[in-house]
């Protein structure tokens, strides 16, 4: 059968290796997606060598959606990374059906006059698997990409093709709709628990790595530089959902069920046990039934999903800052195991905080080895009465984070040590302090050798500037030799610095410095927030304040009132970020990686008019004409003076008022003081306001700052500028 091609025409040879790839992507969906083959796998072996060698004598005969890819072959030198169409957000959790209750409570607040009675819930098991998103356009596999951080993903192409249950090209459904001209398909790339065990032991016998569980294997697997290798992985992709789609008349789907019909149709496995419940007793229904059922389960889940099912009330829902408000994730009970309290451990972090640590005797909790569990603070240990030498009962918070249940007092020998936390540092020896309304103890010493090494280590750590390369062990030789002081050392290190160290080579350092060269090149203000390690500021936040004030200058400058109206800032946060930037070590810092050539800025959205590079108020030609001869408009009268914003504006964000301003001419102030110009005042302007109106500063509202700038020449003055003439205060020409 393999020889068969040489018989053939050209005509023939492009028609039956049309015919084979139809043939083996039929019999591929029976046996991969329904589980219901017509035909034996040794005939299925046949037709797939016959047009692997059709392929292979006839190269024009290559097909992008050909089932002979899935055999992989391309071997790549790194994973590249690409920007999502739209968010891939994380979901919230619950953990019993009261919260559930509470928490379509808090939906229905946003839909005014619905009743729970109204909602109908698309349910389906929550998959334990890595997240992916496949990009199909006029029906062909063109990109798959990792979640990543949900707005940035790594592109596993090559590999995904390897993968069985993903249709290279749609399929054309028996009845309407088509396949759009571009669909993104979202799910969970997984081994199902049969395929994880033969796994595990083909790779003890090969004297390869074991895995600890099928998620980390089916991570893994995905990231794979060699496709061939990853097309030797039994992975499966599980369709959820959509991101962006292109239909030519609308989008046919209005549910949630209707998607996932739709993508059925198109050749994508979904979760089984999906089901359109109409009420919560329902849900609690199918719940407690997926619990009962959930060992037997032949994927590895740690819950279920709950989506509202109409896609009208999901758009009219929308999102939060991390998830969807439509959606919720119902948690499985955590699985429990007990174990020996075997010592407590002090870490101090990168904000100096003291952190108690369990050691444990190890012990196997829902299939994964647990030695540690964190403690989170004295008071802890003190309310769950945990002794060193306990009988602890153990579980993954969430399925992932262990922490101690409690303590089996009733085993108790009476040899258990109370433990007395520290009263200095153990790695500095410094002070430690406990402020008021803190649980945390703290060390205070901002040279502590601890502190210094968890701040560059979370500095370049996937929660911070995620350079390739440069892992913990790597951080703390440098930081052992004395290379490093502070983060910004990273980007002054040599060739010879790193040469210096043990087992490091030529070849080996000219990796690293490419790695810190390209975090340098590519950061992001947000991602440069977050690599700073500023105590309540994670990702969102990071993102929230870079959105906001568009510069680390404009940043540093902010008063906690302008902090605080920032989304995600409370005063705690706040109140944390003021102290930062005030901090003098913190200042020489972000001067330090200026000089570096860390100082990005966040890109400014369009605003429908062209950003002048000038800072003279000069207008531009008129671009749209190729005026070049037009007169220059006279300056602007915010040309040399000082403002300051405050408060919510009704159009601007503080991000492109700034920017507005400094195009006029203007110099944008941290501060009230007697050399300030002008105060532009939104709703809730705080402090500012009256310490501006004691000063005798001029108070805009923002039509006169537009009107200033000449965005608005024909809003009249409101009336903030009133009233400055009324005070008698300045009012600008």
């Amino acid at each position: 059968m393999a020889d068969s091609h040489q018989t053939h025409t050209p005509y023939a040879a492009r028609a039956r290796a049309a015919e084979l790839r139809e043939l083996l992507e039929y019999h591929g969906r029976l046996y991969h997606l329904l589980d219901a083959p017509v035909i034996a796998d040794a005939e299925y072996d046949g037709l797939f060598r016959e047009l692997l060698a059709l392929e292979e004598a006839c190269p024009e005969l290559k097909d992008p959606a050909s089932p002979t890819l899935r055999i992989g072959g391309a071997v790549l030198d790194s994973l590249s990374t690409r920007a999502h169409s739209l968010p891939m957000y994380s979901l919230d959790n619950v953990f019993s059906m009261a919260e559930g209750r509470e928490f379509v409570r808090k939906m229905l607040r946003l839909l005014p006059g619905a009743d729970e009675r109204d909602i109908a819930f698309w349910m389906e098991p929550k998959l334990d698997g890595l997240a992916m998103e496949l990009i199909y356009e006029k029906g062909l596999l063109v990109c798959a990409l990792t979640r990543g951080d949900g707005e940035t993903g790594e592109e596993v192409t090559e590999n995904m093709r390897t993968v069985r249950t993903v249709p290279l090209r749609l399929a054309s459904p028996p009845s309407p709709p088509s396949p759009p001209s571009l669909l993104e398909v979202r799910g969970e790339v997984l081994m199902n628990k049969k395929d994880f065990a033969a796994l595990n032991l083909r790779q003890q016998k090969t004297g390869g790595r074991t895995f600890a569980n099928p998620r980390n294997a089916a991570a893994g697997s995905v990231r794979q530089l060699d496709s061939a290798e990853a097309a030797r992985r039994p992975l499966r992709f599980i369709a959820y959902g959509i991101g962006k789609t292109e239909w030519v008349k609308g989008s046919p789907w209005s549910t949630q069920q209707e998607i996932m019909r739709g993508l059925r149709d198109f050749g994508f496995a979904a979760a089984p046990g999906a089901a359109l419940c109409s009420s919560l007793e329902a849900v609690e229904q199918w719940y407690d039934a997926l619990v009962r059922e959930r060992e037997s389960f032949p994927f590895e889940s740690d819950g279920a999903v709950a989506k509202v099912n109409s896609l009208a009330l999901q758009e009219k829902l929308g999102f939060t800052a991390r998830a969807p408000r439509f959606a919720v994730a119902f948690k499985f009970e955590a699985a429990q195991a007990r174990t020996r309290l075997e010592d407590i451990l002090i870490q101090v972090g990168r904000t100096g905080v003291l952190t108690p640590v369990a050691q444990l005797a190890p012990v196997n909790v829902g299939g994964v080895v647990v030695r540690r569990a964190t403690l989170h603070n004295e008071d802890e240990i003190r309310a769950g009465d945990l002794r060193i030498g306990d009988t602890v009962l153990v579980r993954r918070a969430g399925d992932v984070i262990p922490e101690i249940v409690a303590a089996l007092t009733e085993l108790r020998s009476g040899e258990e040590q109370v433990f007395v936390f520290p009263e200095r540092c153990p790695s500095c020896g410094g002070q430690v302090v406990r402020e008021a309304g803190e649980a945390a103890r703290r060390c205070v010493n901002r040279a502590c050798p601890a502190v210094r090494r968890e701040a560059v280590r979370h500095f370049v750590s996937k929660a911070g500037l995620d350079v390739q390369g440069l892992g913990d062990k790597l951080v703390e030789r440098l930081l052992d030799a004395g290379r490093l002081n502070d983060p910004a050392a990273l980007f002054r290190l040599q060739e010879k610095d790193l040469l210096d160290l043990e087992r490091m080579g030529k070849k080996a350092a000219a990796k690293v410095l490419k790695a810190l060269d390209e975090a340098r090149k590519k950061t992001t203000l947000p991602r440069l927030l977050a690599a700073l390690g500023i105590r309540h500021v994670g990702e969102q936040t990071a993102k929230a304040l870079a959105r906001e004030f568009g510069s680390m200058e404009a940043l540093t400058a902010a008063e906690a009132d302008d902090l605080r109206r920032v989304r995600d800032v409370g005063p705690e946060a706040a109140a944390s970020i003021r102290d930062f930037f005030a901090s003098p070590g913190n200042r020489e810092l972000l001067r330090a990686l200026k000089e570096a050539g860390l100082c990005p800025a966040e890109e400014t959205s369009p605003s429908g008019t062209d950003p002048s590079p000038s800072s003279g108020g000069e207008a531009h030609p008129d671009k749209e004409t190729g005026n070049a001869g037009a007169q220059p408009a006279r300056p602007s009268p915010l040309a040399g003076k000082t403002v300051l914003f405050t408060g919510t504006l009704p159009s601007l964000g503080r991000r492109e008022a700034s920017r507005l301003a400094e195009e006029a001419g203007a110099t944008l102030a941290g501060s009230v003081s007697a050399r300030l110009d002008y105060l532009v005042a939104g709703d809730n302007p705080g402090s500012k306001l009256a310490k501006a109106e004691a000063a005798g500063v001029a108070i805009l509202a923002e039509a006169d700052f537009l009107r200033l700038t000449g965005r608005s020449e024909n809003s009249q003055a409101g009336s903030t500028w009133k009233r400055n003439v009324a005070a008698g205060r300045p009012a600008p020409s």
